[in-house]
């Protein structure tokens, strides 16, 4: 998983609530166990009229947020299904922050599993932030101190300090678990030793 310590982007701005997995990857497009490729289908039904062409007035369909590395939320964000295609979509789209008032649980800790990292903010907060969007400025991102920096202000945010490392040494599941390989294989030798008939072909 990408290490993330710093960002900066011009944040798109998507003002609308309880957004949930099936609008950020609808279940069409859950057929494949790839991470990649599913950036394409982001928001589909948003972003797609119909017959499969462009709607141009949707902010990720509008330069510069078709770059934009940092998502502006409504409330509720990642609600419904516990599909992990949907940070899956996010992250291959290109965003690696999203910036909301709350989350659905599981759609939270499954963000810090993929390499993103979801910033929980008040409504005013966001309001704040909308207009640097708006204005098409870049707002930046600083993990390690906790901090949303945009122009003059910063805001700070809280964050569990167990996810906050494993984004920062990008550690998913499986990186943590091989950190205790030599517990893990110092457990078999001392089992094969006790137990052997389980190791029997």
């Amino acid at each position: 998983m990408k290490k993330f310590t710093t960002l900066k982007s011009i944040p798109a701005y998507l003002p609308i609530v309880n957004i949930d997995t099936d609008m950020i990857i609808p279940k069409q497009f859950l057929k494949t166990i790839k991470r990649t490729g599913l950036g394409r289908n982001l928001f589909y039904e948003m972003r797609y009229d119909e017959n499969g062409k462009t709607v141009n007035d949707f902010v990720l369909n509008k330069s510069p947020f078709d770059s934009s590395k940092i998502l502006i939320a409504g409330d509720n964000f990642g609600c419904g299904s516990s599909r992990e295609h949907a940070p899956w979509a996010l992250l291959d789209f290109g965003i690696t922050c999203v910036i909301s008032t709350s989350y659905a649980d599981i759609f939270y800790n499954n963000c810090f599993k993929n390499g993103i990292l979801p910033i929980k903010v008040s409504d005013e907060q966001i309001k704040e932030l909308s207009e640097y969007s708006k204005r098409q400025e870049e707002i930046s991102i600083n993990l390690p101190e906790q901090k949303i920096i945009f122009g003059n202000s910063e805001i700070k945010f809280e964050l569990d300090e167990f996810k906050k490392k494993c984004l920062i040494e990008g550690l998913d599941d499986i990186a943590l678990s091989l950190e205790k390989s030599s517990k893990i294989i110092s457990f078999e030798e001392k089992l094969k030793s006790v137990k052997p008939w389980i190791f029997n072909d």
